[in-house]
């Protein structure tokens, strides 16, 4: 949906409007390049050889769980545009305040989890001399509702590289 804001057209939020993103649950997630530029490396008989910038995703993925006691991570695949991901919020964790402030994104929230992933990564990639990096400034969620969707999504992640070709999200890549 497209909204007006200072009398510019700007998209509506992705996001399901009546759930709580900080609730316990499964998010299937999709993170892409800033135009589906290949930054992460290219696949290669079906399977993917990342980059040196694919590696500091790979990285800090992994350290999601560990930066943050809440988060569990399950099946994920980093591909040379965009990284799939299962993101697993184990409880609810609230914080308190001290000043009234209302930020954008709730913390503990599915949004802010993947924030604070881009920010970190692109500043270690900046910091590399890769400048021009950049994300696309959204993500694509899907809460997974039930042990059937869990494993399809699953073998969706799994089977990824393996179907690179016929990718929604592939395009002929520049090799950095």
């Amino acid at each position: 949906m497209t909204e007006l804001f200072k009398n510019k057209y700007r998209s509506g939020s992705t996001r399901k409007p009546d759930w709580d993103y900080t609730n316990p649950g499964k998010y299937f997630v999709t993170i892409c390049t800033k135009n589906r530029f290949c930054w992460f490396g290219h696949v290669k008989e079906g399977q993917m050889e990342l980059s040196e910038i694919g590696k500091i995703i790979f990285e800090e993925w992994q350290k999601t769980p560990d930066i943050r006691p809440n988060v569990r991570l399950d099946e994920f695949v980093i591909m040379p545009n965009h990284l799939h991901g299962i993101v697993i919020i184990t409880r609810k964790i609230s914080v308190g305040t001290t000043r009234r402030v209302v930020p954008t994104l709730p913390p503990n929230s599915l949004g802010s989890i993947i924030g604070q992933f881009k920010s970190v990564c692109t500043k270690r990639i900046r910091k590399m001399g890769f400048v021009e990096f950049s994300w696309q400034p959204r993500f694509y969620d899907h809460i997974i509702r039930n042990g059937q969707e869990f494993v399809r999504v699953k073998n969706y992640i799994r089977k990824n590289p393996a179907k690179w070709q016929n990718d929604n999200f592939h395009w002929e890549c520049t090799k950095i």
